[in-house]
């Protein structure tokens, strides 16, 4: 078992080293699961076989202790030398490889079952969302709002909340589902969504936005101007680059119902499909974002973003967010 054990722990650092090396894209839900399947075995393996065979073993080797002292003491012999004890704590004592499997189980679960079922930790990997999320933010994502979800297959299991406009969601990326993606949700299910001439309009009415002067962009180095929108009850703040065509970037992909979509030299219209919702950037200028690739479907929705728990270099972005 000390062979397998290693060999397991072996295969574990070469998938997460070829992770960290971007050899490939990881799925720390898969492996959460898989950890907590195998240590699972384990720790049933400790609780019912080899634990009560350690017991058992201690118990004999006490046994005998007792015999051999009892035999003595018919011969006259009341003083016996030798302590069984440290004997029986070594017997006892759990190896190395229960210790880091059997052990780790309890650990393992509690975090697998708080990170499917509830809370998710993820970090902004890009400027996207500025300056709702900042590059470095850490934030906890509620994975119960939008619904109960199986782990792993993130099949809906119990319905609860749907995206509104305005919510700030994890989900995962339609192209790529390996990967994990936030942005902002600015149309549901029915809506018809215009940005044209970096303007948004939901259902033909103009997003409310009021100027809210320059916002310093620190990955730019420059200076952007910042508005405050309205969308539904949420008030946020996006960016605008009026230096920016308004729209740029790649040809729009062909993606599942981009017959909805009709795209000029203005920007974009999409008529969103049941069940799919169209995402936004915040930072609008620099956002790859449903104008791009398209709607993304109900069952690819991890979660709705609702607090910065830490960022390294700025303590006072921790805090909840709109």
């Amino acid at each position: 078992m000390s062979t397998l054990t290693a060999v397991l722990y072996g295969a574990l650092v070469v998938y997460l080293g070829g992770w960290f090396l971007g050899q490939w894209t990881g799925n720390f839900s898969l492996l959460l699961f898989l950890l907590s399947a195998v240590t699972l075995c384990y720790w049933l393996a400790e609780r019912f076989h080899f634990r009560p065979a350690r017991q058992a073993a201690a118990a004999e080797l006490e046994r005998q202790d007792a015999a051999r002292r009892e035999d003595l003491a018919r011969q006259g012999i009341a003083k016996v030398d030798g302590d069984v004890g440290a004997a029986k704590e070594k017997i006892l004592e759990q190896p190395w490889w229960l210790d880091w499997t059997a052990g780790l189980f309890p650990v393992i679960v509690v975090i697998f079952l708080l990170r499917s079922f509830m809370f998710e930790p993820f970090k902004i990997p890009s400027g996207s969302m500025i300056p709702t999320l900042l590059v470095g933010d850490l934030i906890l994502v509620n994975k119960y709002h939008y619904g109960i979800r199986l782990p792993v297959i993130n099949k809906k299991i119990i319905a609860n909340h749907d995206p509104e406009r305005g919510d700030v969601v994890v989900f995962r990326y339609p192209i790529d589902p390996r990967v994990d993606y936030i942005k902002r949700v600015v149309g549901v299910p029915g809506d018809e969504i215009r940005y044209v001439n970096q303007k948004l309009y939901v259902n033909g009415q103009p997003a409310p936005v009021t100027p809210l002067g320059d916002f310093y962009n620190e990955d730019r180095l420059r200076y952007s101007p910042m508005f405050s929108e309205k969308l539904g009850a949420v008030e946020h703040r996006i960016l605008v680059d009026p230096n920016r065509p308004a729209f740029y970037g790649p040809e729009p992909k062909s993606f599942p119902m981009h017959e909805n979509c009709q795209y000029s030299a203005e920007g974009v219209t999409c008529k969103v499909p049941p069940g799919h919702y169209f995402m936004m950037g915040d930072n609008r200028d620099d956002s790859q974002d449903s104008r791009f690739w398209g709607f993304v479907p109900d069952e690819n929705i991890v979660g709705k973003a609702f607090f910065v728990w830490m960022n390294l270099g700025d303590l006072g972005r921790i805090g909840s967010f709109h």
